[in-house]
């Protein structure tokens, strides 16, 4: 369905060369030859024009789950759309509207805060709004796909704002449509469907055994779950203000039940997590850890201490320095496992600084 814009004068934004290692949770030294921010989906008419003397332009949110090279010659979109509007609710649902640019752990906080239940989940996971369904966020038993309703992006094939159903986004484990066609859409607003009769979710071994779920008899509030999701959050995670960090690095691989069944023959203690469709989800980290690299550091780039998941900016870093430390990874554990990992983060194309 095309969303008329509002017609407006707006002046478009200034096109300038910019550092992007503030634009980056990982903090690596990445240079954008011209960039731009978005505050107004005015502006988005006119981009087409301004966007042809680029190969392509590459939308950049909170810089939470990107690996971004030390040069990028194409147009870097900065996503700084702000805004959050409660809609009409419905008799089994609470609905709310949030733009791209705003911050995603401030959004579940502002839910949790005013009494709409089911994101608590996802909560300080870092980023923005609009990054969510491209990644399709999931964590401790809950994508973000399953409380999305709608999701209105800018299609830049057709010139036209148009809303895409929760369907529409064919969202799957940490992927969906905006991923699979990054240079078709830019989200400008996400559109939040909250069961206004919640049940917490506490399937995961974490959150049953930490003490303030444990002590609630057995009725857990949003607010407490939230808690729980936080401290645990801050206890395995380093803050990317202090470690440059993109979060989890490798996507959970999953595996056919015969490979599980041969995996843990050799290795009593995996950790899995079995799937309905009868496959295994298996835990990247402990993989990792237990290939001994927990703590490891290779150049600039190294694994955090505590979560072996985690790869981190030891000083300087940029992005050849954390893709070379993955690819020593991923050919370990592929030799040790015969399994395979896959980045989580997008991994955005550049050019390295020539040494």
């Amino acid at each position: 369905m095309s969303i008329p814009l509002p017609k407006k004068s707006v002046k478009f934004p200034d096109i300038r060369p910019q550092s992007l290692r503030s634009f980056n949770t990982l903090g690596l030294h990445s240079h954008a030859s011209a960039f731009m921010s978005l505050d107004d989906v005015a502006a988005l008419p006119a981009l087409a024009d301004h966007a042809r003397r680029y190969s392509r332009l590459q939308v950049l949110g909170g810089g939470s789950n990107v690996v971004l090279p030390a040069v990028i010659d194409d147009l870097v979109l900065h996503i700084d759309l702000r805004g959050v509007t409660r809609l009409p609710d419905t008799p089994d649902a609470y609905w709310i509207e949030v733009a791209a640019g705003e911050s995603w752990h401030g959004f579940v906080t502002y839910c949790v805060t005013h009494g709409l239940n089911g994101l608590e989940n996802l909560a300080l996971i870092p980023g923005q709004v609009g990054a969510a369904p491209v990644q399709n966020i999931g964590a401790y038993g809950l994508e973000v796909g399953e409380r999305i309703a709608h999701v209105h992006v800018w299609d830049r094939h057709t010139s036209q704002a148009i809303t895409l159903s929760a369907r529409d986004c064919a969202f799957a484990y940490r992927d969906s449509r905006f991923k699979q066609d990054p240079d078709r859409w830019i989200i400008t607003s996400v559109v939040f469907r909250l069961p206004r009769i919640w049940t917490p979710l506490l399937d995961y071994p974490d959150l049953q055994r930490h003490p303030a779920l444990a002590n609630a008899a057995g009725a857990p509030t949003a607010r407490d779950v939230y808690d729980a999701v936080v401290d645990i959050r801050r206890a395995k995670l380093p803050d990317p203000a202090q470690i440059g960090n993109a979060g989890s690095f490798f996507k959970n691989p999953i595996v056919d039940a015969p490979q599980y069944v041969g995996l843990r023959e050799r290795f009593p203690s995996l950790v899995a997590y079995a799937m309905p469709d009868g496959r295994f989800k298996l835990a990247a980290g402990w993989l990792i850890d237990q290939a001994g690299w927990r703590g490891q550091q290779v150049g600039r780039a190294a694994v955090h201490d505590r979560q072996a998941l985690v790869l981190t900016n030891a000083g300087g870093a940029d992005a050849q320095d954390v893709l070379a430390l993955a690819r020593a990874i991923t050919a370990d554990v592929q030799s040790r496992y015969g399994v395979t990992l896959s980045p989580e983060p997008v991994i955005v194309p550049g050019r390295p600084v020539p040494h």
